[in-house]
């Protein structure tokens, strides 16, 4: 009985979390524009529309580009953060640890203020290097987290080994470390490119109307009514998401990547 009641426990939380994603996608396949679910007259069509329409092809290009190059950046500062942190045990890279999670410790709204009010001050508000530098800065808890439970699971007899045989500090970072933390680095990468595509506020803040991403075109455009292409958009983001999380899960160790898993060295 009570493994019956855990079965139907989970069965129902998962169903509940899946309701909203299939009418979302439901919805999306209605050959009218309508609202109408289950659907009537299936068709793809609004899936065309969505490739078909500079409308949205626009801000969909603005929002690849953007979740890119703030990934990139985002991992690019938090690697010599958690190195620093991981090899030297003092006040300093405690404080420097500190700063780089300190992003996702502040609601988001207060962080696009201050975002905003820097932007203006120098002559960027709207520019789109303005919200790819935000969107860095922003996320890079996130690969500093996963970079930090990679640079904890580093086995420090294999350092021990290199500096054995003569290699020099660079070369043991090189040769030794980098490898281990390279699929930590794609994760905490792709766990910052996922959440700029949904990053609404920021984006907002920070460009406005000037660099329109998905996010902000979809809220934009329910001033004028609804769109099935709503619901298109919100299936890609879903499936980016998942497809993602998927491949973190199947070639990487995502309980870990998570915090969810021990680690250290065995």
């Amino acid at each position: 009985m009570t493994r019956r009641l855990q079965v139907s426990y989970v069965v129902v939380i998962l169903l509940l979390l899946a309701a909203p994603i299939v009418v979302v996608a439901g919805v999306s396949l209605n050959g009218q524009q309508s609202l109408l679910f289950p659907p009537q007259d299936l068709s793809l069509k609004w899936y065309v529309e969505l490739f078909r329409n500079s409308d949205w092809l626009i801000p969909l290009r603005n929002s690849l580009v953007i979740a890119a190059a703030s990934s990139l950046l985002a991992v690019a500062v938090a690697l010599p953060l958690a190195l620093h942190a991981w090899s030297r045990a003092n006040w300093l890279s405690r404080a420097l640890y500190v700063l780089g999670v300190a992003p996702f410790l502040l609601p988001p709204v207060i962080s696009a203020l201050g975002f905003l009010v820097f932007w203006i001050s120098i002559g960027m508000y709207g520019q789109m290097t303005a919200t790819i530098i935000s969107h860095g800065v922003f996320l890079v808890t996130l690969p500093v987290v996963t970079i930090s439970l990679g640079l904890a699971s580093v086995d420090s007899s294999l350092i021990e080994a290199a500096r054995t045989m003569g290699a020099r500090r660079g070369q043991v970072l090189r040769t030794v470390i980098l490898p281990l933390l390279t699929p930590y680095m794609i994760s905490g990468y792709a766990f910052a490119f996922v959440l700029s595509l949904n990053e609404y506020i920021i984006a907002y803040m920070v460009a406005g109307f000037t660099v329109e991403t998905l996010p902000i075109k979809i809220f934009n455009s329910l001033r004028y009514g609804y769109t099935p292409i709503m619901g298109v958009v919100s299936v890609i983001f879903v499936g980016l998401a998942a497809l993602t999380f998927g491949l973190i899960g199947r070639f990487g160790n995502l309980p870990r990547l998570l915090g969810a898993e021990r680690v250290g060295n065995d």
